[in-house]
């Protein structure tokens, strides 16, 4: 069986166009201009609907997040399938994922907004999130000083390499991306049915 990855990278290795750096640029403005909009549209750049979700009084961040979940995995996996994209999948490094997620979600706790909804609140004027970008900033420095050290410790505990949930279940990957995409939809159908937002 052919690897769709790999024939995607066959197939652009040998065609693929030079791309031009300027209208690279303004597609990848154009489109977080629209995420960004649509972020706000969706109420997530507002400070109480983010503290609501972690205090798990307001569930719009996780409606919004498996909604992009379910669509996002229905429109990759079949791409991949049929060789039109490659998936770029990060290393699960179970240490460095824990760690990372601790250090995130006790930011996001104390700001109140993640990178994303960040960006979107700045945009629609909670000038609030400025602590939160500056602390963004201040954070990726401190992660690219540490780095170095990092990958010699920390992203060593636990590395199970580039690996999808689909891998560790004795099912066809197709039949998992169905599966897991019904059962999602089966969630949010419950949590509109019973939160309030």
């Amino acid at each position: 069986m052919i690897d769709p990855g790999k024939a995607v990278k066959q197939s652009t290795e040998k065609s693929a166009p030079r791309v031009a750096a300027a209208p690279t640029l303004i597609a990848g403005a154009m489109f977080g201009l629209v995420f960004g909009f649509l972020l706000q549209k969706g109420g997530v750049g507002k400070y109480n609907v983010l503290i609501g979700q972690l205090l798990l009084q307001d569930w719009t961040v996780v409606k919004i997040m498996l909604t992009a979940i379910v669509v996002g995995m229905i429109g990759v996996f079949p791409l991949h399938h049929f060789a039109k994209v490659n998936l770029h999948i990060k290393p699960t490094r179970i240490g460095a994922n824990i760690i990372g997620g601790l250090v995130f979600g006790a930011g996001f706790a104390l700001v109140g907004y993640c990178p994303g909804t960040a960006a979107a609140a700045l945009g629609q004027g909670s000038w609030d999130a400025l602590f939160g970008m500056a602390g963004l900033i201040v954070g990726s420095w401190i992660f690219a000083e540490f780095s170095g050290l990092t990958k010699r410790t920390i992203e060593k505990w636990g590395d199970l390499g580039k690996v999808l949930l689909s891998d560790l279940l004795p099912v066809p990957r197709g039949v998992f991306v169905v599966g897991f995409a019904l059962a999602l939809s089966a969630i949010l159908m419950i949590l509109q049915q019973f939160t309030i937002r």
